[in-house]
């Protein structure tokens, strides 16, 4: 464990904590794992968010197979890319998939994360042996969508996002995910300084700007890929969030989740009391509850 996620992974994990690293032409993919056994799955977070966001669920999950939360490119540990697009995106999490699964992998993912794991599966459904979405990203809801030209609302979300990952705004997280994630002090420690070394760097920072240009701008041809698809008859379970947003908006959203699960045999849709976006950090034990119950399908 060479680094701080490793570090604060490590402390929280029964086990430990690994470093995993992947070669991508000249830059390369990083990722934190803990646990054993199969199927392995694979955590994708949040747009601009890093690996770390996943610590209220690792321990939990490793304690039953596999799981290995990586940063997309240019967040937490990971390298840029030189120009972030859809297809840039989506062949990284085809190649991380292929390269650490023994088999298909269960794909857990939140907002951005929930979106992108979709977009792999349509495109390599044999990688995939099973789904959990948590509050995922739509391309027909963009909420902060306004009165605006498209390449405004993009830039106005890169700003939003660069703001939330500078300056005094940084600490307060990392301290509060810390408080949220453990009630051990010294591990309380190790994962606020895994937060900040996660995020706040200008490689960072840009980064996550890029994937909310990137999102807003790709929304006509994520439209075009899921009109042309349809996710592989695997278990899949979409959990929705129930606040942080007007009522209107939030039923919107959520009728569109519900409808991600509606197009799968067997697919649930659940709206999860008291839980926000980050479903894994607001209500923790109901995500691991989901992806135990996935595991259980896809064995």
């Amino acid at each position: 464990m060479d680094d701080a996620v490793a570090e604060a992974v490590g402390a929280l994990a029964p086990g430990g904590a690994l470093r995993g690293e992947l070669d991508r032409y000249g830059r390369t993919l990083r990722w934190v794992e803990a646990g054993k056994g199969g199927p392995t799955v694979v955590l994708d977070a949040a747009s601009g968010t890093p690996c770390l966001t996943w610590a209220p669920v690792l321990s939990p999950i490793a304690r039953c197979t596999r799981v290995i939360a990586y940063d997309r490119a240019g967040l937490g540990g990971s390298d840029p890319v030189h120009r972030l697009t859809l297809d840039a995106a989506v062949e990284d999490l085809t190649a991380l998939l292929a390269r650490v699964g023994d088999g298909p992998c269960v794909l857990v993912g939140n907002g951005w994360g929930g979106l992108l794991a979709q977009l792999v599966a349509w495109a390599e459904p044999d990688l995939v042996a099973g789904m959990v979405l948590l509050d995922p990203a739509h391309e027909d809801f963009q909420p902060w969508l306004g009165r605006v030209t498209e390449g405004m609302q993009a830039r106005q979300l890169a700003a939003r996002t660069a703001l939330r990952l500078t300056g005094r705004s940084r600490h307060r997280h990392a301290a509060r995910e810390a408080a949220r994630t453990t009630d051990d002090p010294s591990v309380r420690e190790l994962v606020a300084e895994a937060w900040l070394a996660s995020s706040g760097a200008r490689q960072q920072v840009r980064a996550a700007a890029a994937e909310a240009r990137m999102f807003t701008e790709a929304a006509p041809e994520i439209r075009r890929r899921r009109a042309a698809s349809s996710l592989p008859d695997v278990p899949v379970t979409v959990l929705s969030a129930s606040r942080g947003m007007p009522e209107g908006k939030r039923r919107r959203w959520t009728d569109l989740q519900k409808s991600v699960a509606a197009s799968v045999p067997g697919g649930d849709h659940t709206v999860v009391p008291a839980a926000g976006h980050h479903i894994h950090s607001s209500r923790p034990d109901a995500v691991t509850q989901a992806v135990l119950g996935v595991l259980g399908r896809a064995g």
